[in-house]
């Protein structure tokens, strides 16, 4: 049984893991099904608005597929889940990622 589908296994198990949902995105990352893995995410983000390290991970997909305003947009939504948590170092990430694309 592969990765992907051990996941898939687990996520009939127990829909409502967020963490199950983002290794998911990440092996479609890996397989290189960005699409995939954006879609995953975007639910994720959907479903789990506060499951923090969506946002990084997205943003970064978006700009591989450049798009830099969608990238921003999530980044930014990113900066603000951050600062309800007071999650210091994802916070400085993002924002860093907002000014790179920025510039």
């Amino acid at each position: 049984m592969s990765r992907l589908e051990s996941l898939n296994e687990m996520i009939k198990q127990d829909p409502t893991d967020p963490f199950l949902h983002y290794a998911l995105a990440l092996e479609h990352e890996k397989s290189e099904d960005i699409h995939k893995a954006v879609g995953v995410l975007e639910l994720l983000k959907k479903f789990h608005p506060d499951y923090l390290p969506t946002y990084y991970k997205l943003g970064k997909l978006y700009e591989l597929l450049l798009n830099n305003i969608a990238a921003i947009a999530v980044y930014k939504m990113g900066i603000e889940v951050a600062k309800k948590q007071n999650e210091r170092k994802t916070l400085a990430e993002l924002n860093e990622a907002v000014m790179n694309l920025e510039d």
